[in-house]
């Protein structure tokens, strides 16, 4: 499970530099649209706490490192370019980037194979990963 801070940085940083189209955080959207109109949702499939100092109660360092994954979703049987310019522009907005006491690192380039095929959509991933420190 992620910090709240970090949700809540990447969502507000997806919130005020992308819109393309509409971002779905944790929890936020039921159903796909059923238009198929494209969407990109976020989730964080991966996060590790670790204690960096000791000795300081209630001033101590803490790390959590992980990563976020974003999905975009686009509509199937129009090829790829768009959906492959979504991933840069999104793997530019997060690429070593420090935002709300998040810190990312190089972000995954998407898999193209027999797995992007979902109902409607043709789905593109890339992971980002982090890190963010907090003191308890």
């Amino acid at each position: 499970m992620p910090l709240k801070l970090v949700v809540d940085a990447v969502e507000a940083r997806l919130a005020s530099d992308w819109d393309r189209c509409p971002v779905f955080g944790i929890n936020q959207q039921g159903e796909t649209p059923k238009t198929g109109s494209p969407f990109v949702q976020v989730s964080y499939p991966v996060a590790n706490g670790e204690q960096l100092t000791v000795g300081a109660p209630g001033a101590n360092i803490y790390r959590e490192t992980g990563t976020f994954r974003l999905v975009i979703n686009s509509r199937r049987g129009r090829g790829v370019v768009e959906g492959l310019a979504w991933a840069d522009e999104l793997a530019a907005l997060f690429r070593g980037k420090e935002f709300g006491g998040v810190q990312t690192f190089a972000p995954s380039s998407p898999v193209i194979d027999d797995r992007n095929e979902e109902g409607m959509y043709f789905v593109l991933s890339l992971s980002v990963p982090y890190q963010a420190d907090i003191t308890g």
